[in-house]
């Protein structure tokens, strides 16, 4: 917390180590950890029934709390017959959209009243950060019912004109699946679902939507056309094309986000956003997903955006440099010559 770190490891072998900045260092004053001291550390994380199911299961995920100060997101896990863990620290306050400098089309999403929004993204680009600043817009502007389904719960939410139930798997509900299956039995108007882990959880999360609710998830994919397909390609051979076609129904944006170095420390937000209109939801009925990117970087004035759009701007103001951008870059020589025109 002192070092505005993101990440922090416990790995027998190892110093602690913190991720700033998206960049692992050691944590300098502590010793190279001991299978006793990773052991120890490692077991003060974990309640007695908690420690019971991770020497059975080898691997889990928990919320901890720090003295009311923070929260974190921790996985245990075993390597080569040692304890280790690897937490990642929640801050207490949601920031907003305009926090985290996130494209202002996204207060859009906000104000839906029903569709399937996703943030996309490798893992550690604030994907689970920026659903929930779209969730607390929502319960400060409009008396809904939020349900959240996470593994394990992250943000706190301090409900404002919404009423918020946040359920934990293993916690406030046996698995994942259980509480899907039952979610839509327990009157809500938004749904936040931690992640998308499956064909079910998918198929649960579009017919959720289609059934006249807004429903927010995450999924670990690098675009909005490859997350298409990921979801369709989720579904057997001969269910694909009625996927496609409630995915077209149901669907009203994807954002896929990279956090990029910062010139001067810190990091910042690349974002592809992709808005659903007739064109793009004929495309994905069609499975003509190799033609989004067109579509995209051709409604730049109504709020789509392509990421090397996004990566080109970043560098135009100086914010990031040329060869971080071209790293993040799917396509490296266009980024190039964006950069000489925006």
């Amino acid at each position: 917390m002192k070092k505005d770190a993101s990440d922090l490891h416990l790995n027998v072998g190892f110093k602690p180590h913190i991720r700033v900045d998206g960049f692992l260092q050691p944590v300098s004053d502590d010793e190279v950890l001991t299978p006793e001291s990773a052991q120890g550390l490692v077991s003060a994380l974990l309640s007695k029934e908690q420690s019971e199911r991770f020497l059975k299961e080898k691997e889990m995920d928990l919320g901890y709390n720090y003295n009311g100060k923070a929260r974190f997101r921790v996985n245990v896990y075993f390597q080569r017959g040692n304890m280790s863990a690897a937490l990642r620290l929640i801050p207490a306050k949601i920031p907003t959209i305009d926090d985290l400098e996130l494209p202002s089309v996204l207060h859009n999403f906000a104000g839906l009243s029903q569709g399937f929004v996703l943030i996309v993204g490798p893992a550690g680009h604030g994907k689970s950060t920026t659903v929930a600043a779209i969730v607390d817009e929502v319960n400060h502007g409009r008396s809904d019912h939020i349900i959240t389904i996470e593994d394990p719960i992250e943000y706190l939410f301090t409900a404002d004109k919404a009423m918020i139930s946040q359920r934990e798997v293993n916690v406030d509900t046996a698995d994942f699946h259980r509480a899907l299956k039952s979610v839509l039995r327990q009157d809500p108007d938004v749904l936040m679902i931690g992640e998308m882990r499956d064909q079910e959880s998918i198929a649960t999360a579009m017919t959720a939507a289609e059934t006249g609710h807004l429903v927010f998830s995450t999924l670990h994919t690098n675009s909005a056309s490859q997350t298409v397909d990921r979801i369709i390609d989720s579904f057997p051979p001969e269910k694909q094309a009625q996927a496609a076609t409630q995915l077209a129904a149901t669907l009203a944006g994807i954002v896929s986000k990279r956090l990029l170095p910062k010139i001067g420390g810190g990091r910042v937000p690349a974002c592809e956003v992709m808005l659903v209109n007739s064109a793009v939801r004929n495309l994905i009925r069609e499975r003509k997903t190799h033609q989004l990117d067109l579509v995209i970087e051709t409604n730049l004035k109504n709020g789509m955006i392509s990421l090397n759009r996004s990566l080109a701007q970043l560098v135009k103001k100086k914010k990031v440099t040329l060869d971080n951008a071209q790293l993040y870059s799917l396509n490296p020589g266009e980024l190039a010559l964006l950069v000489e025109k925006v």
